[in-house]
């Protein structure tokens, strides 16, 4: 039940969830119910709680489940599932895997509903987070598997980094699908962790990775439920940063990530998840600068500078690009402005433009050669450019 973005690339990762109708009428709600004997109320003794939403989830739950089992870690530990509305066995092996969980020491807490349809990611995970008593939070999918170690190291990192949310490195299954994008997620660096979170890929840590403080996780406040069409893991990350929270990675693989085309049943639009990424880098990025370049004059670039605000389309200076074709043109003219005469704007070699730059152009995408060319400019990622791909 996780999604990823960047729908524009040949290896584009669908969207691993089912939606749904937010406000359709539930037939029956299961309570939680908590395992060991566990009381509710009271001061938490649960050092983590595993989030797993779940819906129709049996051909991968029972792996998922193993992979909760055999966790080293060696504190408390409790596994929050909030079943929604599915219609497979996800039921039944759950029922079927609660006592060898328990029989492992680890607390179980269960609830769900029945309705016609199901309400949602950000909704089941909202609920699973609600009936968890843990004070760090470990969110895991059910058609996923982890590391043994995950729970541990992750735990570890966010003892140490209490308002941050923690991811690690992940395998994809099966192997070599999405490679540019699992080198992007294993790939980035501490710092572009936090400057590259404007690319079409969405949060630089992927959300079946997070691990968080629920002190955090409160401040930031829940995942939004509107359901089918809402990037609910992005807004929840941007929001994380809004309010000052870091990001950080666990260098080590402790996930294995599926990939499965029944997963692709839906996908939030690409025009809303770049209305997001353009708000964001407006708010974040732009608002701090005088002036900026533009690097690409194609498609994306003029995308970008159509899509801002009337006072940061003023901001730009130029397009930049290495297509001789695109510069001998000379200028884009926006044709859409009311303005009279409509706005233009010159196009330069990259070489000749004027930092700093928002990066139009796909990473891993040109062999190397936009790499090659902003290590020539000797410029610092975050400073003078972030990337916009």
């Amino acid at each position: 039940m996780h999604r990823n973005y960047g729908a524009a690339t040949d290896d584009s990762i669908p969207a691993k969830r089912q939606y749904c109708e937010q406000n359709a009428p539930s037939e029956s709600t299961v309570k939680p119910r908590t395992a060991l004997g566990c009381s509710r109320e009271g001061h938490s003794k649960i050092d983590v709680s595993i989030i797993l939403p779940v819906h129709n989830a049996s051909s991968w739950l029972q792996e998922c489940l193993q992979s909760v089992l055999e966790q080293d870690f060696h504190g408390n530990m409790e596994l929050s599932i909030f079943n929604d509305a599915s219609k497979d066995d996800s039921g039944s092996i759950i029922e079927k895997w609660t006592p060898r969980l328990e029989n492992r020491g680890i607390a179980i807490v269960t609830s769900g509903h029945n309705s016609i349809q199901p309400k949602g990611v950000g909704y089941a995970k909202n609920q699973a987070v609600s009936q968890s008593r843990g004070k760090y939070l470990c969110f895991l999918d059910a058609d996923d598997v982890m590391m043994p170690q995950r729970v541990r190291l992750q735990y570890e990192a966010s003892l140490e980094r209490p308002t941050c949310i923690i991811g690690c490195q992940v395998r994809r299954e099966p192997e070599g699908s999405t490679e540019r994008y699992t080198r992007w997620i294993n790939g980035l660096t501490q710092s572009q962790l936090l400057t590259q979170v404007f690319t079409s890929h969405g949060p630089t840590v992927i959300m079946p990775s997070w691990c968080c403080a629920r002190d955090w996780f409160d401040q930031v406040g829940r995942f939004n439920e509107g359901g089918k069409g809402v990037p609910e893991d992005l807004l929840f990350f941007y929001e994380s940063l809004r309010k000052g929270g870091g990001v950080s990675r666990v260098d080590e693989c402790l996930l294995m990530y599926r990939y499965h085309s029944q997963a692709a049943t839906h996908s939030v639009l690409e025009d809303t998840i770049w209305y997001h990424r353009v708000t964001f880098l407006e708010e974040r990025v732009l608002s701090h600068w005088a002036s900026f370049t533009i690097w690409n004059a194609g498609k994306q670039g003029r995308k970008l500078y159509r899509s801002l605000s009337p006072a940061n389309q003023k901001k730009v200076v130029a397009f930049c690009d290495v297509d001789e074709n695109k510069i001998r043109k000379g200028f884009y003219t926006h044709e859409e402005s009311k303005e009279r005469p409509k706005p233009k704007i010159p196009v330069k070699h990259f070489k000749e433009a004027t930092p700093p730059y928002i990066i139009c152009v796909k990473l891993d995408m040109t062999g190397g050669g936009l790499e090659e060319n902003l290590c020539s400019l000797n410029l610092k990622e975050g400073q003078d450019y972030f990337h916009f791909s």
